[in-house]
């Protein structure tokens, strides 16, 4: 099974990709849905942020309160590195337990793909066969995050967070640009399938994947 990490900044269309290549049939995990599961009621993420932050973060129902958190980190950016030591070790358990139960199903996937912002800044892009940076222009994705109904305060705060584009091409193995139509992305990710297969039939003949 060949593992593929799968990145790219704020509204770069990184999920878009990672449907398509579901579509293909790639077993797909989002770690945003992780970090929601994380955030439940009693969950171990849930705990995390309440030793860190306190009950003001908390929803009525126990859970995290994900406006209340991002308040919390627009108050004060720092803590968003003391957010990240406590949950970010959980959501590399809970990817790794997936990726574990996946090798052991049959039939196993031939490719699997976890979706996650940040891969290269967090350096766990390197746990991985192959890394898929998805990229846009700075200025296109800033419109289409604002279009989305992201607040403009939080989106500087995350957009600060994150390297820039040539940080992440830099060691990714794959590139896809997405400044054009869906259409255009498909055709991109119909390419990608191709070659992640063929790394993933090298892998299952037991040679060693060199970066790309």
């Amino acid at each position: 099974m060949l593992t593929v990490g799968l990145t790219g900044g704020v509204a770069s269309g990184k999920s878009t990709v990672a449907r398509l290549l579901a579509g293909h049939g790639a077993a797909v995990r989002d770690a945003d849905r992780v970090v929601d599961e994380l955030y439940l009621p009693g969950a171990a993420g849930t705990a995390a942020v309440a030793g860190l932050f306190g009950a003001s973060v908390l929803a009525a129902d126990g859970g995290v309160d994900r406006a209340a958190l991002a308040g919390c980190l627009l108050a004060d950016p720092t803590r968003r590195i003391a957010l990240e030591g406590a949950v970010h070790p959980l959501v590399r358990a809970e990817l790794a337990r997936w990726a574990d139960a996946l090798a052991e199903s049959r039939p196993e996937p031939t490719v699997a793909v976890v979706e996650a912002a940040l891969l290269v800044e967090t350096g766990a892009w390197r746990a991985y066969d192959r890394l898929v940076v998805v990229t846009a222009a700075a200025e296109l994705r800033r419109a289409r995050a604002l279009a989305a109904g992201w607040p403009a305060d939080r989106l500087d705060l995350v957009l600060a967070a994150q390297l820039d584009e040539a940080a992440r091409t830099a060691v990714s193995d794959y590139v896809l640009v997405n400044d054009g139509d869906r259409a255009v992305l498909a055709a991109q990710v119909d390419g990608l399938w191709a070659r992640l297969l063929a790394d993933a039939a090298a892998l299952a003949r037991g040679e060693t994947l060199g970066r790309v």
